[in-house]
């Protein structure tokens, strides 16, 4: 699979549902957050739902199997939180 740098220098290695919020630690240990209220499927989903979330794509993208959604980190970072 192809990336683009810019995919590559911003990738995860955790990511968990708390209080309303997506939450992600960067490889360097930052952390970003969402509100679940951004993406229709998410605001929908049980909270089981919203925690199992897998880390895709050598950390540059999130999945939720139950939801079949996708976002990538890039995405989330320039506010783009899918539908």
């Amino acid at each position: 699979m192809k990336y683009l740098v810019t995919e590559l220098l911003h990738t995860i290695n955790k990511a968990w549902y708390e209080s309303g919020m997506i939450c992600m630690q960067m490889t360097d240990k930052m952390e970003i957050r969402f509100p679940v209220e951004k993406n229709t499927k998410l605001l929908r989903a049980t909270n089981e739902e919203r925690n199992n979330i897998e880390i895709i794509c050598n950390g540059t993208g999130l999945h939720w199997p139950a939801l079949d959604e996708d976002l990538s980190v890039i995405g989330i970072i320039e506010g783009r939180y899918g539908n």
